[in-house]
């Protein structure tokens, strides 16, 4: 009896181990599916096994380069939701995002509502601004109005390269419509780093160069040397009188205009150039922007 009851307890113990580990692979399996490493849902079907297999490689290899988050969504029901809510929504639920401002950017390809969306989050407001990701949308509205969606991701990609390459425009900012907050980025350029260095070097110079000059007695040898030249004593300076004469003057006058404060002020910016203007706004502790285009 108590070796049917050993026996009894072993073989239960073996199936239990052979149900865990069975059990594993498919648990691990679906980890990886709906983990955060897949970067292009097609929940509309609008890409092939090949097309999706190259924008996951594209995108990995930007994300080496930009150490930023690069999604592709395609949906058919965004359950009555608008494009920019789905998008925002996606990316929020999904936890995408590099570092404690959650850079990224997501690709939308909305079918319910018939628009593709472009959502850059983070310091990626930096680099797509209103401009920029606006010229991504005219670049790949004729290739998603004629149906070639694969085009239209090949498009949105290479235009997130090229404008991550081509760096933050000068006078870039962020305007926040919730607070009316302007953020301007601030960069050093090369040039103002050089002035810095030199004048940092010319006053530490100097600095250098007086201190040398105290104790090397410069003025004590100078004097000593004076004292031994007496035979100059009646040598005498003579110094000729120089003018100087004007010889002609020219008066211009310029008429400044009056500010009207016509078109050319950007609204919302402060008088800022609204080519670097980047709109903002606040969701779940990460700043949103970008926009869609109905097709």
């Amino acid at each position: 009896m108590r070796i049917t009851k050993l026996f009894s307890g072993i073989l239960i113990f073996l199936i239990s181990v052979l149900l865990l580990f069975g059990k594993m692979p498919v648990a691990y399996a679906m980890q990886n599916q709906n983990g955060n490493e897949a970067r292009v849902y097609d929940d509309a079907g609008l890409f092939t096994a090949d097309e999706k297999k190259e924008f996951e490689t594209t995108i990995q290899s930007m994300k080496k380069e930009m150490n930023m988050d690069v999604v592709i969504v395609t949906s058919d029901n965004t359950g009555g939701k608008t494009a920019k809510e789905y998008a925002e929504n996606f990316y929020i639920e999904r936890k995408f995002g590099v570092g404690s401002d959650y850079r990224g950017v997501l690709f939308l390809i909305d079918m319910d509502n018939r628009e593709m969306y472009i959502l850059p989050v983070g310091k990626m407001n930096r680099f797509l601004t209103d401009n920029r990701w606006n010229a991504i949308l005219d670049d790949a509205y004729e290739e998603i109005s004629q149906g070639d969606y694969a085009a239209c991701a090949r498009t949105y990609l290479s235009g997130v390269t090229k404008y991550f390459r081509a760096g933050i425009p000068g006078g870039q900012y962020n305007y926040n419509t919730d607070t009316g907050e302007i953020s301007v980025y601030r960069n050093i350029e090369w040039y103002e780093a050089m002035l810095a260095i030199l004048v940092a070097a010319a006053a530490a110079a100097a600095v250098c160069g007086g201190v040398k000059g105290q104790y090397s007695m410069t003025k004590e040898r100078g004097r000593a040397a004076n004292s031994l030249l007496a035979y100059r004593a009646d040598c005498e300076f003579r110094y000729s009188q120089q003018n100087d004469n004007l010889v002609n003057s020219v008066v211009t006058h310029v008429i400044i205009p009056r500010d009207t404060g016509g078109s050319n002020r950007s609204s919302g910016g402060g008088g800022m150039s609204s080519g670097g203007r980047s709109t903002v706004h606040t969701n779940s502790g990460r700043t949103m922007g970008g926009g869609g285009r109905k097709f």
